[in-house]
């Protein structure tokens, strides 16, 4: 079996719960040779563990720490993009994509080290089917062009990064038939995910939530309608090599604005533009995973994210604006960076950071096309 699926876990502590997806793989019968598991973690991290843990589950791949990052970059003779990987942030994620551009993988999965899958599926066999699903699937649009994921739940819940003024809308449910879906997203049972000012309002002081979710909050799989936005999380997430250039997992927590908590909503954000105007679907729904929340200050992570809480009610809105040269997912980021480097936020708050994150998504872009010519030259040296 070709090993064609790379899994990036960003962790710095809970790295074993990679074992029970093994297991899980095991149980459904998929092949764990498929895979090329990259955990992404810090200097301070136990890292030998880590080498240990995939050497013992008998799975190929590889620790990379801060400075095992670096010297990546200078093997690729790419020092110049190193800056993109943002120091001690979830955001690192990024470094995966990268790795994974630049070998041999279709399939990129995403798996939070506060996650642990759910018997009942095939956690990557149902990744994979949902990728390949051509046919009918139910369809959500809104009023306010947003999709709030729970949508099915008796809750009144948001997830995180869902915009406040997107709230209170009037939802439409169809049809459609998919042919090409480059996303699956699967959603989570347990602590859901929200945001500070949510979890505060559903009467938390300790990070999680008093409401949690379950299998009846899911019934069904669906997908988000043309020209309509929805919370990407990056979890429990898997996705097509091709959408590589306009997946960014923009630079978070590392930045002189102190703006976090965003990387993987904002890619989200990108990530459906592009769909839209190339031509594909991100699948949500199955499988779930249980979500583990530590407890921690919900103040704390309020006021990590406080610094971009109103930059994340226009960004969409500028990315939604873009109308690229071409219909590839490298043309849409690259207009996507270009309209934010250019672009006068200066009412907003930390309204700069807005800035900046086009040129990093421009070098993001440029990093990708660099890497793939080098693929290229290889291919053809071989």
């Amino acid at each position: 079996m070709t090993r064609d699926v790379c899994v990036v876990v960003p962790t710095i502590r809970e790295y074993e719960c990679m074992r029970a997806y093994f297991q899980n793989a095991r149980d459904h019968g998929f092949d764990l040779d498929r895979l090329f598991v990259v955990l992404v973690t810090e200097d301070f991290c136990d890292t030998d563990g880590m080498r240990e843990m995939l050497d013992e589950e008998g799975v190929a791949g590889a620790v990379f720490d801060g400075d095992d990052r670096d010297a990546w970059f200078d093997e690729q003779g790419l020092e110049e993009y190193s800056h993109l990987i943002p120091a001690a942030s979830h955001a690192q994620t990024s470094f995966g994509l990268l790795y994974l551009w630049a070998n041999d993988f279709e399939y990129g999965v995403f798996i939070d080290d506060d996650t642990l899958p759910h018997d009942e599926w095939d956690f990557f066999g149902t990744h994979l089917d949902n990728l390949a699903h051509e046919g009918e699937v139910e369809e959500v649009s809104s009023d306010e062009q947003w999709v709030n994921v729970l949508y099915q739940s008796d809750s009144d819940l948001y997830p995180r990064g869902y915009p406040y003024a997107a709230m209170d809308e009037d939802v439409e449910t169809d049809t459609t038939e998919t042919d090409h879906v480059v996303a699956s997203q699967g959603l989570w049972t347990n602590v859901p995910d929200l945001d500070a000012v949510r979890i505060l309002m559903d009467g938390d002081l300790q990070g999680q939530a008093q409401t949690r979710t379950g299998f009846e909050d899911f019934d069904r799989d669906f997908v988000a309608a043309e020209d309509n936005y929805l919370t990407v999380c990056s979890m429990n997430l898997a996705f097509r090599r091709e959408v590589v250039p306009a997946f960014y997992q923009f630079p978070m927590d590392d930045n002189a604005w102190e703006v976090g908590r965003f990387d993987d909503i904002w890619s989200g954000v990108l990530l459906k533009r592009a769909a839209d105007v190339v031509g594909g679907e991100i699948y949500n729904g199955a499988p779930l995973c249980e979500h583990n929340k530590a407890p921690r200050s919900t103040f704390d992570d309020l006021a990590n994210e406080v610094a971009g809480l109103e930059l994340n009610e226009h960004f969409w809105k500028e990315v939604a604006a873009v109308e690229p040269d071409e219909d590839s997912y490298e043309a849409v980021a690259r207009a996507v960076g270009e309209r934010l480097v250019e672009g006068d936020y200066e009412e907003y708050n930390n309204g700069a950071f807005l800035a900046e994150c086009g040129e990093y998504l421009l070098d993001w872009v440029d990093c990708c096309a660099e890497l793939a010519e080098q693929r290229a030259a290889a291919v053809a040296d071989d």
